[in-house]
Formats: structure tokens, C-alpha cells, sequence
């Protein structure tokens, strides 16, 4: 099975940091009250902070976090297993489209931790195109708008969703999950499945 995954998010825990800044920044420099739409996915339009606010947690927050995120746990161990069981693993990420070095310390952290792939995808901001491109069986993210429109078009897709993420009504091409764990029972009963037809 060709697989993509997402890096922020879904290999790394750079969301749940973000989420944690975000809060601080909004509580202690912004004097804000907190979360206003909980349905975004950009913590800018999440907090509906204006533009210079938004850039100043960027350009503050985000290569601090980066340097810094841990792995998300079980995702090494699925990923080393998903290798092991034949499947092709591409990356398809966002990561540098606003800042290069982003991108350099994501490939620096999965050489750290021995985690490679067959392709690199980064800065894309249409993975729906790479997905097609690709023939991907199935993509992996957490992000509700970019697992929304893969599945509409057919393409599989594993909803990494955490607490407080918009809850998805699963279909036959859509299957939610809130862990490694999950993602690795989905793709192997959907392995032993199509083995068997």
C-alpha cells in the first residue's frame, strides 16, 4: 500500500505545543479570553487575533517549538512496522512553505530518530494533487479540511484527531483515530482484507 503521512501533527506533537503557546500568548500578552472558534485549524482565526498578532506568535513560537517537539507516542514504532510490512511511506507536508528552516529541522528530527521514507513532499499546500500524483491508498493527517477534501474525492484517509479537533462522520473513505495504534489496526484489517480478495 503507498501510504502518506503528514509530519505536524501526525509524527511529530508540534500541534498540541502550538495549542499550549497559543493559549499562553492569547492569556498573558494578548490579554484575550481565549478560544472563539474552535473549529479552525489556524490558531490566528482559532483566537480571531488580527494579522500582526498572528505573525508575532509565528515568528516567536514557531522554530522554538520546532526545535524542541517531541515524537508522538507509538508513532516510531507504527512507522518502523508499516516499513517492515512492505508499504510505502511518503511524506506530504506543509512544512516550509513559510520558512525553509522549519523544514530543515523536520528532516534533521526524523534522521535523529532513523525515520525514513521513499519521498519527500514538503511546502505543499495541495496534498490532494500529490495524493492524485502519488496514487496514495492512503493518506494520514490531522488536519479536518485536508481529511474532509481527500475523502470527498475518494482518496483514504486515517483522521489523526486529538481532543478538542472537529469529530468527523466516518464513511468508506474516511476512518478516524486518536492514536499510532489505531492508525496501524486500520491499515493492517484494510491489508489483510484486500490480500485475501
Amino acid at each position: 500500500m503507498k501510504i502518506g503521512i503528514d509530519v505536524d501533527g501526525v509524527i511529530f506533537d508540534f500541534e498540541k505545543e502550538l495549542r499550549t503557546k497559543a493559549e499562553l500568548y492569547d492569556l498573558l500578552v494578548l490579554n484575550g479570553t481565549g478560544v472563539k472558534d474552535n473549529s479552525k485549524f489556524n490558531l490566528a482565526e482559532r483566537y480571531r487575533w488580527n494579522k500582526v498578532d498572528g505573525e508575532n506568535f509565528i515568528n516567536k513560537y514557531f522554530i522554538e517549538v520546532s526545535k524542541k517537539v517531541n515524537i508522538i507516542p507509538g508513532a516510531k514504532e507504527v512507522i518502523n512496522l508499516l516499513e517492515r510490512d512492505g508499504h510505502e511511506l511518503i511524506i506530504i507536508s506543509s512544512r516550509g512553505y513559510d520558512n525553509i528552516e522549519m523544514q530543515q529541522i523536520a528532516e534533521n528530527r526524523l534522521k535523529e530518530e532513523n525515520l525514513t521514507f521513499q519521498k519527500y513532499y514538503w511546502k505543499v499546500l495541495d496534498k490532494l494533487n500529490i495524493c492524485l500524483k502519488e496514487q496514495i491508498d492512503l493518506m494520514i493527517d490531522d488536519n479536518y479540511e485536508i481529511c474532509k477534501r481527500l475523502s470527498e474525492m475518494k482518496i483514504n484517509t486515517v483522521y489523526l484527531r486529538d481532543v478538542g479537533k472537529m469529530k468527523f462522520e466516518e464513511n468508506n473513505y474516511l476512518k478516524e483515530v486518536n492514536s499510532w495504534g489505531g492508525i496501524y489496526r486500520y491499515i493492517y484489517n484494510k491489508s489483510i482484507y484486500k490480500y485475501k480478495k
